[in-house]
């Protein structure tokens, strides 16, 4: 049993460490794209629009709400499996081993909304509190693979769970607060849908199929209902079965579908989100205004430090109060290197942005702060261990 969990544990790294790298590719891309003489080009495209079905049982919707509203309720879906399968029969089933990661995680999201509502107190932009809330688990498991290869597998098991229990946290703030005004028709049908997709569910039914079918279905009644529509797929996802044990596990409809879609979501369609959402126009004659924003100055605080003293400090107080215990073989200096690469707010940030502003100078300040956030948490959280490292040479010496 523990041979499968810990080859669960190294496949799902794996993959987000090649996620990272590629997102990484697609994100500098963007931005070459963006301020090259194919700009128009690419904004053309993200803009065109795209009909798919006949009359009245069709879906019109630019490329870009395709990509966000559409192609990211896949990724939801994978985030969804991976709450479930952690809270059923992973690091998060044992409320000793989850107290840690699901505290860390509360203060990981709380202190950065405080830091960007100072920022941006009595001012209109103060709705994006929501925004450097959230850690991107592909891009921090991506760098700590690269630059913690000798960091025990504890932190990198904490910071998965963390990063889980944050998009749990992003993904209720979505549902509740950047939700558009309600057709209680539609919502009706979805959670008819839902409570079906539940009692197939708790019967264990094993038929692909009618999940996909019961998706598609839940899909477009909650786009068609006003809540974002990707909450669809974190529900699909949380109702899968998954099996009592590892070994049920294995034979669940959780473990079939998340194999074929995690691949998918991680090489495919986060590439493509961050292809479209990452293409940044940089003016250097305004780029001190934009960067100097109580938008920017919210966010980039808010993922920096805001990041740092919610995941550390409640971590630290947790630990030194006996309440929780650090992983076997992490120190506090492990724990203080995850809680900066928890400031890689990325793909997450970016889709919370895309619903919070409407103003095209708002949502470039929010998308040019998260790039800038990121890229000083991931290399600030490089040189925290590579110290580590340093320091544990030395000692061995």
């Amino acid at each position: 049993m523990r041979n499968k969990k810990d080859s669960l544990i190294a496949y799902f790294i794996k993959n987000e460490y090649f996620s990272g790298v590629l997102l990484l590719f697609c994100t500098i891309l963007a931005l070459i794209i963006a301020n090259s003489n194919f700009a128009s080009v690419y904004n053309h495209l993200l803009h065109e629009y795209l009909t798919i079905g006949y009359k009245e049982f069709s879906i019109s919707m630019s490329v870009m709400h395709w990509i966000n509203d559409g192609l990211m309720v896949i990724f939801f879906l994978v985030v969804g499996m991976e709450i479930k399968r952690e809270l059923v029969i992973g690091e998060l089933k044992s409320l000793k081993k989850a107290i840690l990661p699901i505290s860390a995680a509360i203060g990981g999201m709380i202190a950065p909304a405080i830091v960007y509502i100072l920022f941006n107190y009595k001012e209109q932009t103060i709705s994006g509190w929501g925004i450097p809330m959230a850690t991107d688990i592909a891009f921090a498991i991506a760098i700590l693979s690269l630059v913690g290869r000798k960091a025990p597998k504890g932190i990198v098991v904490f910071l998965t769970a963390l990063a889980i229990v944050d998009d749990l946290g992003a993904i209720l703030v979505i549902a509740i607060f950047y939700t558009n005004q309600i057709d209680f028709g539609s919502l009706c049908i979805g959670i008819i849908t839902l409570i079906g997709l539940i009692i197939a569910g708790r019967f264990k039914v094993k038929s692909k199929l009618l999940y996909t079918v019961g998706g598609l279905i839940l899909w477009i009644s909650f786009l068609k209902s006003g809540i974002h529509a990707t909450i669809a797929g974190v529900l699909l996802g949380m109702v899968l079965p998954v099996g009592e044990n590892s070994e049920e596990f294995q034979e669940s409809m959780l473990y079939k579908f998340e194999h074929i879609l995690t691949p998918w979501s991680s090489l495919v369609i986060m590439p493509i989100f961050a292809l479209a959402n990452s293409g940044i126009t940089i003016d250097f004659n305004s780029f001190s205004i934009i960067i100097l924003s109580p938008v920017s100055l919210g966010i980039i605080f808010g993922l920096v430090i805001g990041k740092q003293l919610g995941i550390f400090g409640v971590s630290y107080i947790l630990v030194k109060l006996n309440i929780a215990k650090l992983p076997s073989h992490v120190t506090k200096r492990h724990l203080y290197g995850a809680s900066v690469l928890g400031g890689i707010g990325f793909t997450m940030s970016l889709f919370i942005s895309s619903l919070t502003f409407s103003s095209d100078i708002d949502l470039l300040a929010a998308k040019t702060s998260i790039l800038c956030a990121s890229i000083i948490s991931a290399v600030l959280g490089t040189i925290v261990f590579m110290f580590i490292e340093i320091k544990e040479k030395v000692k061995r010496v």
